[in-house]
């Protein structure tokens, strides 16, 4: 694959691979596979559960206001 980027984009590729210490190639790589990923990060999956307090979605319900009458379609 060959990619044609602009200086500004090439400059901040160069810059965010150095940074995360990967090649430019496998920074791209890792970027692909993070956006095309069909799948929650594990940090978002762990995350469930974590607020022993937070309201389940009954609750959330009971503190909306009545729904307006629906038309037949």
């Amino acid at each position: 694959m060959t990619v044609y980027l602009d200086d500004e984009t090439a400059k901040r590729a160069r810059a965010a691979a150095r940074a995360a210490g990967l090649s430019q190639s496998r920074w791209l790589a890792v970027l692909i596979r993070e956006k095309t990923s069909r799948e929650w990060p594990a940090a978002v999956r762990e995350a469930a559960g974590s607020w022993p307090d937070f309201p389940d979605a009954e609750q959330i319900r009971e503190t909306a206001g009545r729904d307006v009458e629906r038309e037949e379609l």
